[in-house]
């Protein structure tokens, strides 16, 4: 019943932050909106866009507690990804803060043994693309959340890795800041549901 109760809710939630998204979008790109109504608009999408990740992250959990959690696989370019993830974090997280720059840069090296390249060309993966962009923002947000000034960095690298008779190459993707850092107090169940110092947050992020 707890289960079935939180779809509902979520689903009830999800309907309602969707339409204001959907308006404030438009009024944002309305050319007679002044400028004090603009600000007002983005505060109305920032705080509807938390709704929509909050009922979005209650039902991923249920999905996966339920094993019914679906992946989509599809081919696509990892690099335009992180672009894109970057591009929409800016937009719903930096704007409260000017002191933060977040930034792409090239890898030249990552632990663990193994060949890694630079990215001076595309990383193409075959998984679900939506998962992989909720990830990584995940790990943006986060990082800007404890971050109240210096540099959020985001890089990715390939890695080449030899499993039996197969050659095969990972996709290492990396995200530093000059922050807070992790409290050693979180680092042990990093990884579990409603693991937060934030008070801003649920704990789901990194579970998910």
């Amino acid at each position: 019943m707890q289960q079935e109760f939180i779809n509902i809710a979520a689903h009830e939630l999800r309907t309602p932050a969707q339409s204001i998204l959907g308006y404030a979008e438009l009024a944002k790109t309305d050319p007679q909106i002044e400028e004090q109504a603009l600000s007002y608009i983005e505060g109305m999408y920032r705080n509807a866009y938390r709704i929509q990740k909050l009922t979005k992250d209650v039902l991923d959990v249920t999905r996966i507690e339920s094993n019914t959690l679906r992946l989509n696989k599809s081919k696509f370019d990892l690099k335009e990804v992180i672009l894109n993830a970057m591009e929409d974090t800016k937009l719903l997280h930096l704007p409260e803060s000017n002191r933060v720059k977040l930034e792409f840069k090239n890898m030249m090296n990552a632990g663990g043994g193994g060949e890694v390249t630079r990215h001076s060309d595309d990383i193409f993966l075959v998984c679900d693309r939506n998962r992989i962009t909720q990830v990584i923002s995940n790990l943006l947000e986060n990082a800007l959340k404890f971050t109240s000034e210096g540099v959020v960095s985001i890089d990715v690298a390939r890695k080449k890795k030899q499993e039996e008779q197969d050659y095969q190459e990972e996709a290492i993707v990396t995200v530093e800041d000059t922050g807070s850092g992790i409290s050693p107090e979180i680092s042990p169940r990093l990884f579990t549901k409603f693991s937060s110092k934030s008070f801003s947050g649920t704990g789901l992020g990194l579970y998910i």
